[in-house]
Formats: C-alpha cells, structure tokens, sequence
C-alpha cells in the first residue's frame, strides 16, 4: 500500500465511522447537550477529565467553555480535572493515580454539576473512580467512550440520568476523531440553547 493509499484510506475510515456514530448517537448528543444546559442555568458546572488524548479532549472543551466557541458570549463554567500538574503529581505521590480526579471532584464538585469524561475504552480506573464519587456529591455524568464501552458499561457504572455517548468503533484514532466531532457538537448545541 502506498503513502497515498494509506492516507485515503485514514480519511475513508474516519468518515464512515463518523456516519456511523451520527446514526447511533445524534440524539443522546442533544440529550447531552441539554442536561449540560439546565446544569449552568442553576449555577451548576461542569467538571471535565481524561488520560492522554483524552485529557486534550476534557481540556479542549473546558476552554471552549471558558473563552468562546464560535460567537461571543459570556464565559462558562468549567474545570479541566488534568490540567493542575502540582495537584495531579501530589494525589498520584500521596494516594494514587486512580485519585487523581476523584480527589479534585470531592473538594470542587456539587450537586447537580456535571462530570464529563473521556474514555475512549471505557476503563481508564482514575475515570472510574471519578464516576463513584461524582455520584457521592449527586452529580450527572456524561461518560465519552468507544469499542465495547469497557468497565463503564460491563459493571452498569451509570445511573438513569447519566449519559453515555459511545463511539461504534475499536479503533483508538477513529474514536479520538469522533469525539472531537462530540465536543463541537456539545459546544455549539450548549451556545445555540443559551444564547440563540
């Protein structure tokens, strides 16, 4: 196969998995958007946390939050759990890395916040953890996933009002791909209900 054709075949990949992810999950998206919504408009935040790319991901939509999207508007409420280096370091020194999130939810997170995790294998154990006590502080979670949807599904981590947007695909890069596509979506659905 020749550089060409490897790079034809990369785009063809991550268009038919983005085709598939539309069908399966255009509406819990909105649904997604929707609760994120109704969170911010009774005072509430939105935590967001992830290892790797998916670390980028929380943070991508944290500042997206934080500054802007595509229009001009007030700032929003968010926190990117991966972002505090002395924090992170210190938890995974002290306790472990599975606390690096949890630790930060227990001091920051309210009731009625939202957590909003990226896994692209459903079994990242900082991410489960941080799941287990955003529930203790009577949080919504919105968990990102790909392939089977890991620990996260298999152990029915989530409750009735948690949202899962599961990518249909075990390929790591498509998944990554589609999440970005995820977090536009959240952003610019979050602004068009808020702001018109």
């Amino acid at each position: 196969m020749s550089l060409q054709e490897r790079i034809y075949q990369h785009f063809t990949d991550s268009i038919q998995t983005k085709h598939e992810a539309l069908e399966q999950l255009a509406d819990p998206i909105g649904l997604a958007a929707q609760t994120i919504v109704q969170s911010l408009l009774n005072n509430g935040k939105v935590l967001t946390c992830g290892n790797g790319g998916s670390a980028g991901d929380a943070q991508h939509f944290s500042s997206e939050m934080l500054n802007r999207y595509e229009r001009e508007r007030p700032s929003l409420p968010a926190i990117a759990l991966s972002t505090d280096t002395s924090t992170i370091t210190s938890i995974a020194n002290d306790y472990s890395y599975n606390e690096i999130f949890s630790k930060q939810i227990r001091a920051l997170g309210q009731a009625g916040d939202i957590l909003l995790a990226y896994t692209t294998s459903g079994n990242s154990g900082n991410v489960l953890e941080a799941i287990k006590v955003a529930h203790d502080r009577e949080m919504i979670v919105i968990i990102v996933t790909g392939k089977d949807g890991g620990k996260i599904a298999s152990q029915e981590m989530l409750n009735e009002n948690d949202i899962e947007l599961r990518v249909p695909s075990n390929s790591t890069a498509r998944i990554q791909e589609v999440h970005l596509v995820i977090t536009h979506c959240l952003c610019d659905l979050i602004d068009f209900q808020l702001f018109g």
